[in-house]
């Protein structure tokens, strides 16, 4: 249930059941409930590809047009994607630190790791998860910054974490360029199970019904057990997978390193279809983003491509001037976010792939950005993070 959700019907409760309350006292609470269901109040980024099955598609529309209202800098790139979460923002840099910030950029705290960080964060239930250059795994508190605990890995972590809820405790899943995908314990860091495959893991894992799923380095699309860590299939697309495949009832979409784009039916193993673009054979980096009949995907020849997801026929294709290594994002009424790697942030309609607005930040951007109604917090490669607000 989204928060507006809960917002209303505890709105509902209070209604039938607190009906003693002053009529002062009643007003006030229904008020604040119609603040908090304000869309950008509540509205919290906790997750770079937004849900667990990496879709990366918004429960809420964002700024249409926008512009830079502060940075902040950091002492080196960034090339991980920030997190919102109410009036904080969180962001990890390759300085080998962890900031957290208000909503205005004053710095709140921040967190000195063993190595550089490029892996984006994840929070869940106010603790921060992300892997360093080091193959350690931090668990921080929001709060204050502290450590909780660390997970050691045999090498360099570059890939987001996810998280899973079995049975009251949930599972942190994260993988290393040890060629293996770790499970450990929220609460403690322990390890659960590992599950090793034949090459380097870059990517997040995407998880639906108790699989997670992932693309490797060993040319395999694998589908693993989620509370086990045992093999359930494991399908040969003979080439390296360097991005995340986002799933949707069994299929797993995904594009890999020799330009190819399928879609994969992970239940009957075969490829539902496959797109090869005529003229270019350039990496698919990025993960895409599957919209009602949609999907969305980027491609370092420049080009964002959106696909019929059934079908595989090219509905649309447009150039944006320059590389793209940075994951889409679509709002709730189908509008596109992509950013280039010299810095432009255009905005598409996911109908027409018609440019929408531009933006010129000035700096090459490696992920995609975090984003709500009224703002976007983007991370750059001369270290800083922007904060850009809509312009009314």
């Amino acid at each position: 249930m989204t928060d507006e959700g809960k917002i209303d019907k505890y709105c509902l409760k209070r209604l039938d059941s607190d009906v003693h309350l002053g009529k002062p006292k009643f007003v006030f609470l229904c008020i604040l409930s119609l603040l908090l269901a304000i869309p950008g109040f509540t509205q919290d980024f906790l997750f770079p590809r937004v849900d667990q099955q990496l879709t990366g598609v918004l429960g809420h529309d964002f700024p249409s047009k926008f512009d830079v209202k502060w940075s902040f800098k950091t002492d080196s790139e960034i090339k991980s994607t920030p997190l919102i979460v109410k009036d904080k923002i969180v962001v990890s840099s390759t300085d080998a630190h962890l900031y957290c910030l208000e909503k205005t950029g004053k710095l709140l705290w921040s967190f000195k790791a063993e190595n550089a960080f490029e892996a984006s964060p994840v929070i869940r239930e106010n603790i921060i998860y992300v892997g360093d250059l080091s193959g350690r795994l931090y668990a921080i508190n929001l709060a204050d910054g502290t450590k909780r605990w660390e997970y050691q890995t045999d090498n360099q972590i570059l890939a987001t974490a996810n998280w899973y809820d079995h049975d009251g405790q949930t599972y942190i899943l994260v993988g290393s360029y040890d060629y293996s995908l770790y499970c450990v314990k929220a609460s403690t860091g322990d390890s659960l199970w590992t599950y090793e495959l034949d090459n380097f893991l870059n990517g997040a894992v995407a998880i639906e019904n108790s699989k997670v799923v992932f693309g490797g380095c060993d040319g395999f699309l694998h589908c693993v057990d989620i509370v086990t860590g045992k093999l359930q299939s494991k399908y040969d697309i003979a080439t390296y997978i360097a991005s995340s495949p986002c799933l949707e009832n069994n299929i797993a979409y995904v594009g890999d390193y020799d330009g190819v784009f399928m879609a994969v039916d992970l239940k009957d193993q075969k490829t539902i279809w496959k797109y090869n673009p005529v003229d270019s054979n350039l990496p698919f980096i990025a993960s895409p983003s599957v919209y009602k009949d949609w999907i969305i995907s980027t491609n370092r020849d420049k080009h964002v491509y959106c696909f019929n997801k059934m079908t595989g026929e090219l509905i649309w294709n447009k150039s944006i001037g320059f590389k793209i290594d940075a994951s889409p994002l679509v709002s709730k009424e189908g509008k596109v976010l992509v950013v280039n790697m010299r810095g432009d942030i255009v905005v598409l309609d996911i109908e027409t792939g018609q440019t929408e607005h531009q933006f010129e930040l000035g700096s090459p951007v490696f992920s995609n950005p975090a984003v709500n109604s009224n703002s976007i917090v983007i991370g750059a490669n001369d270290g800083n993070l922007y904060y850009l607000e809509e312009i009314k």
